[in-house]
């Protein structure tokens, strides 16, 4: 059989689905690199990614 194609509209509650939590503040954070050496401040650094938006936030240890 072939795919099947969607021909309605997507819902708006669809669309944004899980984007309203993190323009909230309530972020999902997922850990990249848990030990990496920032030069500048001597210190090492947690990179860390929204599931939900792609947002990246760097944490120092």
């Amino acid at each position: 059989m072939g795919d099947l194609i969607a021909f309605k509209k997507p819902k708006t509650a669809a669309i944004h689905k899980g984007n309203t939590l993190c323009r909230s503040g309530f972020h999902l954070w997922e850990i990249l690199n848990e030990s990496q050496f920032d030069v500048k401040q001597g210190r090492l650094m947690t990179l860390s990614r929204c599931k939900r938006c792609a947002k990246i936030k760097h944490q120092a240890l």
